[in-house]
């Protein structure tokens, strides 16, 4: 309870705008080492900013969008740019550190987005609250309260760093004079490591006090990575000072000149004030959050859940064309690529639960429609062959010596799976005509193209890697051959609602694509396929998500067996989608087991970031959250996404759960509960 205390401490003295704060919202870092630290992220959608074990910095700033070639692999990389949310603070001429603070802890506000960092030294005490806005996309708000305990002279720093890898860095200060305001403006431009993208960063101080008492500002040009904008204040004991720093940051992937953008967004927000800010900021995290997952009865998985929710949410945003990685904007995990996760992990959680930022990841697909049928087409087949990793140009940005790129074929069809589940949650013909079926199609006539046609029953698909990407170049997948089956199915169903006669040709390929099975009726994962341990269910995902078998003592068998060969060392989502199979099947303890294992033994400290295998070193992996909240909404909470929209079947809570509601799903924002 001390800890909790000065938690909500800390939050009301941020510019008293937080208030107290609910403890099931608030993620508190524990036993905070610098050797063994996993920082957690605020991000908006479009900037990412995570948190560091140092005073007042963070470890990295993502930029969603902006890629480059550095780094590894010899393919595109998410670009990380200039780091302009970090300070630093000197205590009568002393710089501030590890080494000389103490009391240093961090607390993650969910429901608002904030992250607050507390520590003090003799003379003082700090408190550091940092945000990505989440109604002004590129910029980000810091706030910052000293309270002196004796006589002491402080400075503090705005400071912008660049890291190794941009070039051409320019660092400028300016000071824009105004009757009765001053904008001084600390800058940085620079390339990204081919030079193809120029990236922009821009920010300002924001002063708790009439214009004239304003303490004067000072320019430090340090090098060419490096430089401040820093100003002197004398405080008594007792006394406390206030003051925030506003941060823009921009990309000409998105702006012709972005310098003047970040600037101009930069002086926007300064002049819109702090509390026009957090107002406007807590106005959008509380939109979002009226969609929201309630879990009466057990605290700590109520707060797990609400801690994947709050990343999804984080990692994208409505209105964009963006789509999500599998550490989101934690990092640069997977070069930032797009893969499958987005699919069939992240997406159906925020298709149920945010259908508008479930429209930009399909928007992601559908602008790089073009390059995926040039790849079929490179290909030697016909329709839409999107890549396995996917970036800007939405080419194949899978490594050349990993054989998942040309050979791991089913994300076509997760694409096509993905388009036709956001028509029957929306219902939107207009969206299925003119963004949907192009896709469908074209998806159905890559699979009719892929099958090598043996006769009834042998439309083969040779050559493949499945989910169990530990088997390559197999024939006949099992989940490879169920997704090009659903995928052929849904592009007829699309062009029947839109009054098109479908090509007779998909239903009858998928008809014949035969899906295997060994000699007791187990099915069988691939032609040749032994048993051996697999990464992660692939045939189970013929029972959810893709309702390829529905008849329960099936479901039942091919759970049975392939549960007992699952790796402990595989990704997270694994166990999720056998969870929610044994919740289908009416077995909640079983399900729960799973349901744990998808997420607790991945957790790092200290905030417990999700790593995307147990003990791993990776977060965060917002596929692994994808996954386990699939298991709370669509196993436990019941829902099915059905021509219907989403529906909700009769299902049994854990024993530990009093009630479980899911609040505010799909277009209509409908409630869905389940009680004991």
């Amino acid at each position: 309870m001390k800890h909790q205390s000065v938690i909500v401490i800390f939050f009301a003295l941020s510019f008293k705008c937080f208030g107290q704060a609910d403890n099931s919202w608030i993620v508190q870092a524990q036993n905070i080492d610098p050797k063994n630290y996993y920082g957690v992220t605020v991000a908006n959608g479009m900037i990412g900013l995570v948190s560091s074990a140092e005073p007042m910095t963070v470890k990295d700033v993502v930029l969603n969008g902006a890629y480059d070639y550095y780094q590894r692999g010899r393919v595109s990389n998410i670009l990380k740019t200039f780091n302009h949310v970090n300070m630093a603070l000197e205590v009568d001429g002393q710089g501030i550190s590890r080494a000389n603070i103490s009391g240093y802890r961090q607390a993650l506000d969910m429901k608002q987005a904030s992250l607050t960092t507390s520590f003090e030294t003799d003379k003082l005490t700090v408190t550091h609250t940092l945000m990505a806005l989440r109604h002004l996309p590129y910029t980000a708000l810091t706030i910052v309260e000293i309270k002196a305990k004796k006589d002491v002279r402080i400075t503090p720093k705005s400071v912008i760093e660049a890291p190794d890898h941009l070039q051409d860095v320019h660092n400028l200060f300016s000071e824009i004079e105004r009757p009765h305001v001053s904008i001084p403006l600390l800058t940085s431009v620079g390339k990204s490591p081919s030079g193809k993208l120029t990236v922009a960063v821009s920010n300002s101080f924001i002063f708790d006090e009439p214009h004239s008492q304003e303490p004067k500002l000072i320019h430090e040009d340090w090098d060419y990575s490096r430089h401040l904008a820093k100003f002197h204040k004398q405080l008594k004991a007792g006394e406390s000072y206030k003051f925030a720093v506003v941060s823009s940051a921009t990309c000409s992937s998105e702006y012709n000149d972005p310098m003047n953008e970040a600037e101009r967004l930069t002086i926007f927000a300064k002049l819109e004030g702090v509390q026009r800010l957090l107002d406007r900021h807590k106005e959008a995290w509380n939109e979002l959050w009226k969609s929201d997952i309630v879990i009466e009865g057990d605290a700590q998985v109520q707060k797990d859940v609400r801690f994947a929710l709050y990343h999804l949410y984080s990692f994208a945003r409505a209105g964009t064309a963006y789509s999500l990685s599998p550490m989101g904007l934690s990092g640069l995990g997977y070069n930032g690529h797009v893969f499958w996760d987005t699919e069939l992990w992240m997406y159906p959680p925020l298709l149920a639960m945010q259908p508008s930022i479930a429209k930009s990841l399909l928007e992601y697909r559908f602008q790089r429609l073009e390059a995926a049928k040039k790849n079929a087409f490179s290909h030697g087949l016909k329709g839409a062959m999107f890549p396995w990793e996917s970036s800007a140009e939405g080419t194949e940005d899978t490594p050349v010596w990993a054989l998942t790129g040309p050979f791991q074929q089913h994300i076509s069809g997760c694409v096509g799976w993905a388009f036709w589940k956001y028509y029957q949650v929306t219902k939107d013909k207009t969206w299925l005509q003119e963004r949907g079926y192009p896709v469908l199609k074209e998806v159905a006539d890559f699979w009719s193209s892929r099958v090598e046609r043996k006769g009834l029953g042998k439309y083969e698909i040779n050559n493949v890697i499945g989910a169990n990407e530990w088997q390559e170049n197999i024939d006949n997948n099992a989940f490879t051959n169920g997704m090009a089956i659903t995928a052929l199915r849904y592009a007829t169903l699309a062009a029947k609602e839109l009054s098109i006669e479908p090509d007779p040709d998909w239903e009858m390929v998928a008809q014949n694509i035969p899906i295997l099975k060994f000699p007791d009726g187990t099915t069988k994962e691939n032609a040749t396929y032994n048993g051996v341990e697999i990464k992660q269910a692939d045939v189970n995902l013929l029972s959810y998500p893709l309702d390829v078998i529905t008849d329960p003592t099936q479901v039942e068998k091919d759970l049975k067996y392939y549960e007992q060969r699952m790796s402990p060392n595989g990704p997270a989502m694994g166990s999720s989608v056998l969870s929610v199979l044994y919740s289908r099947l009416g077995k909640p303890d079983e399900a729960y087991d799973l349901f744990i294992k998808s997420y607790k033994h991945n957790e790092a400290p200290p905030f417990g970031v999700l790593a995307e295998t147990a003990g791993g070193t990776n977060p965060y992996f917002a596929t692994g959250a994808g996954g386990f909240l699939q298991a709370v909404i669509f196993g436990f909470g019941g829902l099915q996404i059905a021509d219907q929209g989403i529906i909700q079947n009769k299902s049994k809570l854990p024993k530990a759960w009093k009630s479980l509601e899911v609040i505010g799903v799909g277009k209509d924002k409908k409630n869905y509960s389940v009680k004991p």
